[in-house]
């Protein structure tokens, strides 16, 4: 493989944006060479050819002499090695020195990134692996509990009412983030980590055309995570609601949750389109050179997740009340219920979201943005899974309904399948059951 593409196949490890800047200017750095080739006068008798080999521009060389030219400036880290130079040997008889492999000798280590720059983008790329297999692990588990959890709300009739409508809904959200999330990635991973051969495949990797499949993945993706978010929001109104004042909920109606869900979320992912389609249509729309573009998408974001910390607080303040007044057992009782409440309701509300709803990607830096990344990755990744046992798996209604089917089923089983149990069915359930 050339060796301009194995370094392409190394930057773009990187980052697509990378990439692109250090292919345009490739363009250029091979555009002035061709124009050095074509114009400058030769040189009289004996010398070895000039020539672009893809890596450096080579003048004419005279005979049994080492070439310099210096590094080449398309290098992502060209200020850190602009004093370095790129070698050739020109042998006696007018020909480049070539190597036992037929390639042309070259020596460019003092053109190479450091060492230890090398290692340190080493560390940077595994920890980047680790944290997709972390929120790849809690994605594919938030998806099977999420759709296990959707089954038993929409498949027992006794389980239908406005509250649990607007879980379901909220565990579809989670469904289509960690499905766009996982679709996503994967595009990008075939757009950006195909392999380059030539310089065609360069070009189709950065055309608008091969773009096309990631950027409507990233468009789904903040799609789906908005709504996510404005189900937060419909779960906080909802419970406000019913402790608090009547909103949105007359005759128990739950269209206008519907419209806050998966309405809302298109007056800002709409706009965020057109505005990248026109003002920023580079790669997968992944990276934001104008910030103001990405608040369009940020702001609903933020926005819910403060209404929701303020109902929050407003909700602990009436449970608190409200246990004050019925609590019989004094205030450890009444304490730990209050904890409890608080405990439920946080992944119900994302309120979790408002830890770093200060700490922007501007402004974190080093290890602060690291931990940033991984709370929010972990949180974000297994949230659907921790919403889906508390409020389906370990509410008492489903429990019960569960509990009478299972013994349904063993009893069948018994009653047509005798010889395959020695044991009567048990009357009693386990007691951990009747805690749930």
């Amino acid at each position: 493989m050339n060796v301009f593409f194995c370094f392409l196949f190394q930057v773009e490890m990187v980052g697509g944006k990378v990439l692109e800047e250090t292919y345009m200017r490739w363009i250029h750095y091979k555009d002035e060479c061709v124009k050095m080739i074509d114009y400058e006068p030769f040189p009289q008798g004996l010398f070895c050819n000039r020539t672009f080999d893809r890596y450096a521009c080579w003048p004419d060389g005279p005979p049994g002499s080492v070439v310099n030219v210096s590094c080449p400036s398309y290098l992502p880290w060209f200020d850190k090695v602009s004093q370095g130079v790129v070698r050739r040997r020109c042998g006696s008889d007018g020909h480049w020195v070539e190597e036992e492999d037929g390639e042309v000798w070259r020596d460019m280590s003092q053109c190479e990134e450091e060492q230890e720059i090398t290692s340190q983008e080493l560390w940077f790329k595994q920890l980047m692996v680790s944290f997709r297999m972390l929120y790849t692990v809690g994605y594919t588990l938030s998806l099977f509990t999420l759709v296990s959890a959707l089954i038993i709300l929409l498949s027992i009739r006794k389980l239908h009412c406005t509250r649990n409508y607007i879980h379901a809904n909220l565990f579809v959200s989670f469904i289509l983030r960690a499905v766009s999330v996982i679709v996503k990635d994967t595009m990008l991973e075939r757009h950006w980590g195909r392999e380059i051969m030539r310089q065609a495949d360069l070009g189709e990797m950065l055309s608008h055309k091969a773009a096309i499949g990631c950027r409507m993945a990233q468009v789904v993706m903040q799609y789906c995570v908005l709504a996510n978010h404005y189900w937060f929001f419909g779960e906080a109104i909802y419970l406000y609601s019913v402790l608090i004042a009547s909103v949105l909920i007359e005759n128990n109606k739950y269209l206008p949750y519907i419209c806050l869900g998966w309405g809302t979320p298109l007056l800002f992912v709409l706009p965020w389109m057109l505005a990248k389609l026109l003002r920023e249509n580079k790669e997968c729309w992944a990276v934001n050179e104008n910030m103001s573009y990405w608040w369009i998408i940020r702001f609903p974001i933020l926005f819910a997740s403060l209404i929701n910390l303020l109902i929050f607080m407003k909700i602990l303040k009436v449970i608190l009340s409200k246990l004050r007044a019925n609590n019989q057992n004094g205030y450890p009782d009444y304490k730990l219920r209050l904890a409890k409440a608080t405990l439920t309701l946080i992944p119900l509300f994302g309120i979790h979201e408002v830890i770093f709803i200060f700490a922007t990607d501007e402004q974190t830096t080093g290890i602060l943005r690291y931990i940033k990344v991984f709370f929010t990755l972990f949180l974000n990744s297994f949230q659907g899974f921790l919403v889906a046992v508390l409020y389906c798996y370990c509410n008492k209604e489903v429990c019960k309904i569960l509990l009478c089917f299972f013994r349904y089923v063993l009893c069948f089983s018994i009653v047509f399948h005798p010889s395959n149990s020695s044991h009567a069915p048990p009357e009693v359930p386990h007691p951990f059951l009747y805690k749930l």
